[in-house]
């Protein structure tokens, strides 16, 4: 019988209780893997927080009781704690992450280190597996590679990790292509697209979506994500002028609420804007089944899990040509790529307004190219070749 697979995950994006939809779907990849058989996995989710007395801050004050080990929704999850410098301290996050790593696991052993999110767990999964004498490999999944792979305080640690890796994968092809671009060898680099659980992301009556939320028979248009300029909702209220009647939803909580409120009272708009703050996961698929169209005009994407949710549900998706777009909107059914301009987004939004495609076709639109099971054994087969692969030597 062969031994199974000993994975030891580094994933500084992962669902506590303080933060449940936090990496969600890192956790749902990290699921499928171990579902996976011959796969032994330990995750540890590193939970950064600043000094005394900035660690009583609302925004953290809640992470400081989680445990530092528990079973969550049947995963092993270890949190040690590292000592995080908001805004300035980035390029000291990986040497921290991977001490607090080394902390947790001290004296168990394993086969392949996996990095969940390329910066800073990329370079914390490097010096982890030097330590250990293991190979390791690292995921990109958007910011990671857009911001901090350009970063001049941060490029170089990515640029490296990159190297030592035994093996990299990427969230779309334009991702790694994102990659190509900063340095990063594409040899290396496999493309691991996301799942999507089709039981419940899937079809449904709209205007029962609607009236269960109080929506009304109005046209909806819809955003999920943080309220934070990156994912453009200021050029979605912009655009609401030239969509006379139409009524935006954000889901999401961030920053920028109270400017985005502004910006809809100074434009005559802000009846039709609505704030919905955080919506727990279970409660999307109706909320996507709801809106005649998602808006999501980001800066920058890997490949955007609300694009994919969205479509399962069969709603049409007006996206900026951001990350893996052209990986997604592949037909009219699917929905628009525009300019991130108001005017741009307005004459989508009206397009498919005018003649709505059927939902079952817009969810036909990705076919069969998300599944969790998928991902999990495209993950498993990929650490296992890793593990056969050297260890990383640092210079």
């Amino acid at each position: 019988m062969t031994a199974p697979l000993r994975v030891l995950s580094i994933a500084t994006l992962f669902p506590d209780a303080a933060r449940p939809n936090f990496g969600l779907f890192v956790e749902k990849s990290l699921r499928a893997l171990a579902a996976q058989p011959g796969i032994d996995l330990t995750i540890v989710a590193p939970v950064g927080l600043p000094p005394f007395p900035l660690s009583l801050h609302k925004r953290y004050r809640a992470l400081r009781s989680l445990p530092r080990s528990e079973v969550w929704n049947g995963l092993t999850v270890h949190r040690p704690r590292f000592t995080l410098i908001p805004r300035v301290g980035a390029r000291f996050n990986p040497a921290k992450v991977a001490r607090a790593v080394l902390s947790a696991v001290r004296g168990q052993p394993f086969d392949v280190v996996d990095a969940q999110f390329f910066y800073p767990d990329g370079p914390a999964a490097m010096n982890v597996a030097a330590t250990l004498g293991l190979p390791f490999s690292a995921k990109a999944r958007g910011a990671d590679i857009s911001h901090f792979g350009h970063d001049p305080a941060t490029r170089s640690q990515v640029i490296e990790a990159a190297a030592q890796a035994a093996g990299l994968l990427a969230v779309s092809e334009a991702m790694r292509g994102d990659m190509a671009e900063i340095g990063i060898d594409p040899a290396k680099i496999a493309v691991h697209y996301t799942g999507i659980d089709t039981a419940r992301f899937h079809p449904g009556d709209r205007a029962d979506a609607r009236a269960a939320l109080g929506m009304g028979s109005t046209p909806a248009i819809l955003t999920v994500g943080a309220l934070i300029p990156r994912k453009g909702q200021a050029l979605v209220i912009e655009a609401l002028p030239a969509l006379p009647g139409v009524h935006y939803w954000l889901a999401g909580a961030g920053d920028e609420e109270g400017r985005y409120r502004a910006l809809a009272q100074k434009l005559g708009v802000a009846t039709r804007v609505h704030f919905m703050g955080s919506v727990a996961n279970a409660d999307l698929p109706r909320l996507y089944r709801a809106a005649d169209a998602v808006v999501m005009p980001s800066v920058s994407e890997g490949l955007a899990n609300a694009w994919v949710e969205a479509l399962a549900c069969g709603t049409p998706i007006v996206i900026s040509d951001a990350g893996g777009a052209a990986e997604l909107v592949t037909s009219p059914d699917a929905g628009r790529i525009v300019e991130r301009t108001p005017g741009a987004i307005a004459a989508a939004v009206r397009s498919i307004l005018a003649a709505a495609p059927a939902a079952p076709a817009v969810a036909a639109s990705l076919g069969g190219r998300f599944d969790w099971d998928r991902n999990g054994r495209e993950l498993a087969a990929h650490l296992r070749r890793c593990a056969g692969r050297s260890a990383p030597v640092i210079k």
